[in-house]
């Protein structure tokens, strides 16, 4: 049952205190009650970066709020949850990065945003799973290194006639929804359209009505003539589909995210009223980042 009173307390103290709350389509269904903004990664980059706001509580994984502290500097942005990370974002180093980059001269570096600043700070352009393929499209190079994630890579190299390497990381939700589970539920549901992340495996995405990043796919709940769709991502994603389209159906075929479970209302109080859990960039990793995370809004 969703503590009404603690909602009350934390929308009350944000008011108070100049704080805004950006969260992420994936994090609890009673979060959304606090939330200033629900959305992608994309969309809560934006956010950040046009906020005013003296705090900032981001309900989502550490890369995430790196990104709105470099976006929006002047903000004191907070993770109510310290230990809520990202593994894909620890699959690539800078070391590894380098590595590449000696080996491929003159390819252009393209940062998934699930990655750690000094990463960002090495790229030429970040993208979303929304924007990749045109990110890279857009860009003069002809050969890119894409990190971190081998699937979307695969995905952005099958949609692209540039050289695509790509790096081997892979998240761990994502990579668990396997082909058998979709056609499973393709059978179970034979008049539902089968909705996936670029996260997942080819195999899924070959067999999928529709691809697209979280944004995306309530865009095209809203827009479709189906009643019925099975989703291949994120189980917290149906929570927010069936928030913002509830005369339709929605099946989740996806497993859970335990970091972006681990924030609560009472860490977002917590957080907010003691101010802890500071994000906290290098000022010289944060002015490169920044760079790429502009190109990437300035492509898309």
């Amino acid at each position: 049952m969703m503590n009404k009173k603690l909602i009350q307390k934390i929308n009350s103290l944000k008011k108070q205190k100049q704080a805004i709350i950006l969260v992420h389509n994936y994090q609890r269904k009673e979060i959304y009650e606090i939330a200033d903004f629900i959305g992608d990664s994309l969309d809560l980059a934006k956010k950040a970066s046009k906020s005013k706001a003296k705090i900032i509580i981001f309900c989502g994984v550490d890369f995430m709020a790196e990104t709105a502290k470099i976006l929006s500097p002047s903000s004191k942005v907070l993770l109510p949850a310290k230990s809520a990370a990202c593994p894909m974002a620890n699959m690539i180093t800078v070391n590894k990065l380098k590595e590449l980059k000696a080996k491929h001269p003159g390819a252009a570096v393209v940062s998934y945003v699930n990655t750690n600043a000094d990463i960002k700070a090495e790229s030429d352009a970040c993208c979303t799973s929304m924007n990749a393929i045109r990110i890279v499209e857009r860009l003069p190079q002809k050969k890119i290194i894409f990190i971190p994630d081998v699937h979307l890579g695969e995905w952005v190299k099958a949609h692209t006639e540039k050289d695509i390497i790509a790096c081997k990381g892979f998240c761990y939700v994502h990579s668990k929804i396997l082909e058998e589970q979709a056609k499973k539920a393709k059978q179970l549901h034979p008049g539902a359209k089968l909705v996936a992340h670029p996260e997942s495996p080819m195999e899924v995405l070959k067999l999928a009505d529709y691809v697209t990043g979280t944004g995306g796919m309530i865009k095209y709940a809203r827009e479709s003539e189906s009643e019925e769709f099975i989703i291949a991502t994120e189980e917290g994603m149906v929570n927010r589909l069936i928030k913002e389209v509830p005369n339709k159906k929605f099946y989740a075929i996806g497993g859970v995210c335990f970091n972006m479970k681990k924030i609560t209302l009472e860490k977002a109080y917590d957080s907010l009223e003691k101010e802890q859990f500071e994000i906290k960039v290098d000022k010289e990793i944060a002015k490169k980042a920044k760079k790429a995370l502009d190109r990437m809004i300035e492509l898309s």
